[in-house]
């Protein structure tokens, strides 16, 4: 397609910044039930990721340097503050690491990077059709399952657990669905037309999945069982981003107005939105609800603008 952008793409990142936000105001709500759904949001933001990264023309070096830059710099910037502001404090070289090299705090940023790799040359060098994205699915998820079923301690459910190494399955499963409806916008087109059953397979996904979590979460005897839950995100997650996708020309009608302004605003700062908001949530929870979800809501959103504007004065003087 001729297009350089969707604007599905936009929708999606925005929605998955504010329900990964959400997912951290545990404590803000009269009841943490409703401090949900971030590895939901985490998933979208990786087949983003993949979606918008596929076939690439540059090398690995020079694509990867882009990559890095645009996420670590403001990485960097708002750690140095949170450090002098007393919130982060460098205690060893172990520290060092920790919070400039590969960031664990900051899951999204110590996985991405790394999930970057694989990504690069799948999209360069494999044709995305579907016979080998199945195989690709297939075989990520045969590794995932072996070491399921032999190493890992599935006695208690933690599989949604992000700083875990095994989400990273799920993660680059998600990159892999981006990947894969890049491809079909290019070679099928979007149909534009979202389907009764698609919206109500969505539905009942989405209850499932939840569903799932609280039997997990409250039956013990269940957790052998665990994996089934990300089997039903990354089903949930396929549905999702078909029916986003066929919304396109509906979502055109939105451009220029009010509301797809706020919309973008929002996409075009997601990660800056992720870096702030965990000291932020942490030291800004104050007065009664919905006060302090009004209060702690602004300030991400002005950490977030000041970030995005402070790093983009970097990364805009670097040249590549």
């Amino acid at each position: 397609m001729a297009k350089k952008f969707f604007l599905f793409i936009v929708l999606i990142r925005a929605l998955a910044a504010m329900v990964i936000t959400n997912s951290h105001y545990t404590g803000v709500y009269p009841t943490d039930l409703i401090a949900n759904g971030g590895l939901l949001g985490d998933v979208l933001f990786f087949a983003v990721s993949g979606f918008c990264l596929a076939s690439t023309k540059d090398s690995f070096g020079k694509w990867y340097l882009k990559r890095f830059i645009r996420v670590y710099i403001p990485m960097w910037m708002i750690r140095i503050v949170y450090i002098f502001l007393g919130v982060f404090v460098i205690s060893g070289w172990h520290k060092i690491v920790d919070y400039f090299i590969f960031p664990r705090d900051w899951h999204f940023v110590s996985s991405i990077i790394l999930l970057y790799i694989p990504l690069f040359f799948i999209s360069k060098y494999v044709e995305m059709n579907r016979r080998n994205y199945l195989s690709m699915v297939g075989g990520a998820f045969l590794v995932q399952l072996v070491l399921y079923l032999t190493i890992y301690d599935n006695s208690f459910y933690h599989i949604d657990a992000v700083r875990e190494p095994m989400i990273e399955f799920l993660f680059f499963q998600s990159m892999l669905l981006g990947l894969h409806f890049r491809w079909r916008c290019e070679t099928e087109g979007i149909e534009n037309r979202v389907s009764v059953w698609k919206i109500g397979l969505c539905i009942l996904l989405c209850v499932v999945y939840f569903a799932s979590k609280m039997i997990f979460v409250k039956m013990p005897s269940a957790a052998p069982y665990q994996i089934v839950n990300q089997i039903v995100l990354w089903s949930l997650l396929y549905v999702m981003f078909d029916i986003f996708m066929n919304l396109e020309s509906r979502l055109s009608k939105l451009e220029g107005g009010r509301l797809w302004k706020g919309i973008t605003f929002i996409s075009d700062r997601t990660l800056e939105i992720y870096l702030v908001q965990y000291v932020i949530i942490a030291h800004c929870n104050i007065g009664p609800f919905p006060i302090n979800w009004l209060v702690l809501s602004i300030i991400i959103l002005l950490a977030a603008i000041a970030l995005r504007w402070g790093s983009q004065q970097i990364i805009t003087r670097i040249k590549i």
